[in-house]
């Protein structure tokens, strides 16, 4: 592949697992501990809305246990430095932990929303926040209860700034996919969005994800050792 310029890089839960947040599709991940349509889609929180925050306020208090790893900084660090080249970096997440912006990460698009936010039913508004929520929880901007609730993507509902998304993908010269299973869409579809157009693609990955042959280039290994290491090449 040659030089980069524009890079849009995708990461999944892979490139936290190191860290210690749980994944969902491996054995023993998040989904075979918890069934999907009780706990992550919006008609669970309207049938029964504390189950579905208990499950949110575990993962978000989880967050406090939790690090970046190697490789969120070097994603972070190959940013700073692909501006001061004159390119760009745009980090696409599907992840809602918050440790590429704790390793520096910025210009960072959470398809999938974040767990260390609010978000209201009545009056849309997007609140930061790092405690429990409860059907108790007032809205800090317009004061209604029973309407708060993680600001997260459920199954069924549309992903966030997929409009920037695509616009970054059309201005890239390189894709690369990190710690990504390939089966959850539409992230799933953005190497096939990006190879239509020309883009090189690159998969960072422990093990081939589902849509490994759409890649020019892929490797494997630990995320915290292999991510780095493809930083040190693209600044090298």
């Amino acid at each position: 592949m040659g030089e980069a310029k524009n890079i849009v890089i995708l990461t999944g839960a892979g490139i936290s697992a190191e860290s210690g947040v749980a994944t969902f599709r491996d054995k023993g991940g998040l989904w075979a501990q918890h069934r999907i349509e009780e706990v992550a889609t919006p008609e669970a929180f309207a049938r029964d809305p504390g189950k579905v925050h208990g499950f949110y306020n575990m993962r978000r208090a989880g967050l406090a246990g939790v690090a970046p790893n190697a490789a969120h900084f070097a994603l972070a660090r190959l940013q700073r430095e692909m501006v001061k080249r004159g390119g760009a970096v745009t980090l696409v997440t599907q992840n809602v932990d918050d440790l590429h912006a704790r390793a520096g990460s910025q210009n960072i698009l959470a398809m999938h929303g974040a767990l260390a936010e609010a978000l209201c039913y009545y009056c849309a508004a997007v609140t930061p926040w790092t405690e429990d929520l409860s059907v108790a929880t007032k809205c800090p901007s317009c004061g209604s209860a029973k309407g708060m609730r993680p600001n997260v993507v459920w199954f069924g509902e549309v992903p966030h700034f997929l409009d920037e998304i695509v616009a970054a993908i059309e201005a890239a010269d390189l894709f690369v996919a990190i710690g990504t299973s390939g089966a959850v869409y539409p992230a799933a579809g953005m190497v096939a969005e990006a190879r239509a157009r020309g883009v090189a693609c690159l998969e960072l990955n422990l093990e081939p994800s589902d849509n490994a042959a759409l890649f020019d280039d892929r490797r494997y290994g630990r995320a915290s050792e292999i991510v780095p290491d493809w930083v040190e090449e693209v600044l090298a």
